[in-house]
């Protein structure tokens, strides 16, 4: 629950990812967000599609009270998040790379103003560094660029995570009730609000 920005793609062949790891480092440093940096050179024929080592290469950042952002890539130059590379990479437990260049990122508490640098961020990179590359914004920004649609998503969903945060202080799990039945109960009591508020 909570606002997220998903993305996907690879890093071209003709760019330099020390010299874009470097730019990001700087970026983020202005605003002292913190920063992880990981291999900074793809190795020489880094551009077959299905093999990859398990390196990582790129830079992460996480602006307050945000999950970390990652701008990091695979030897095979396509982008992945560590954390997925455990989870879904060949060499794992669970090899299903379907979700392995995926990457979803909350950004639901950082704030509007930070959301949209981090788009502009992504923009910037795009057409420098990346090809291929894809994103899907739930508060609408990347898409439109319409700052009062982003703050009324935003909105919405605070008051959807403070609605169901409220509740769940307030309507106890009763002894006899599965979770199920009691997070539908939940639901219908936060709908019910939501529909009593519209009213007034």
């Amino acid at each position: 629950m909570g606002l997220t920005i998903h993305y996907s793609g690879s890093f071209r062949n003709d760019a330099h990812l020390k010299k874009m790891i470097d730019e990001i480092k700087d970026i983020v440093s202005i605003f002292n967000w913190k920063y992880k940096i990981y291999e900074e050179y793809f190795p020489k024929n880094s551009f077959e599609e299905k093999k990859y080592n398990q390196n990582v290469y790129g830079i992460s950042f996480t602006p307050p009270s945000s999950e970390t952002i990652f701008v990091t890539f695979l030897s095979n130059r396509k982008m992945i998040s560590p954390i997925n590379l455990r989870f879904f990479g060949k060499n794992s437990e669970n090899p299903n790379e379907k979700y392995l260049y995926k990457i979803s990122v909350k950004t639901q508490y950082c704030g509007v103003e930070t959301h949209k640098l981090i788009i502009h961020l992504f923009l910037y990179l795009k057409e420098k560094y990346f090809q291929h590359f894809e994103m899907f914004d739930e508060g609408q920004y990347w898409e439109t660029f319409d700052e009062e649609l982003l703050q009324n998503i935003f909105v919405r969903h605070t008051n959807l995570i403070d609605s169901f945060s409220t509740a769940i202080e307030n309507y106890p799990k009763k002894l006899d009730e599965t979770f199920t039945n009691y997070f539908q109960r939940l639901i219908q009591l936060i709908n019910k609000k939501n529909r009593n508020d519209n009213l007034k």
